[in-house]
């Protein structure tokens, strides 16, 4: 099953793993060196919750800024 939310479509997204080494130049180095990348997943803050849909109640796959935001009315 996806990681999606049903309400806002967030999904999973993809990004870089950054490795560095060496010290900071502000720190009284010669500056950070990248020595390697490698990808990563950066997964949505998904709850499953119980919430009214019309006026049935079914289970949602939602994000936690759209329960923030008050865009689902859970069941009570």
């Amino acid at each position: 099953m996806a990681r999606v939310c049903d309400i806002c479509a967030k999904r999973t997204a993809v990004g870089n793993q950054v490795t560095r080494r060496g010290l900071a130049k502000a720190k009284g180095g010669v500056g950070r060196k990248v020595t390697g990348r490698s990808k990563r997943r950066f997964y949505p803050n998904l709850q499953r919750v119980r919430a009214l849909v019309g006026k049935t109640v079914t289970r949602l796959r939602v994000c936690a800024r759209c329960l923030k935001a008050g865009k689902v009315r859970k069941a009570r």
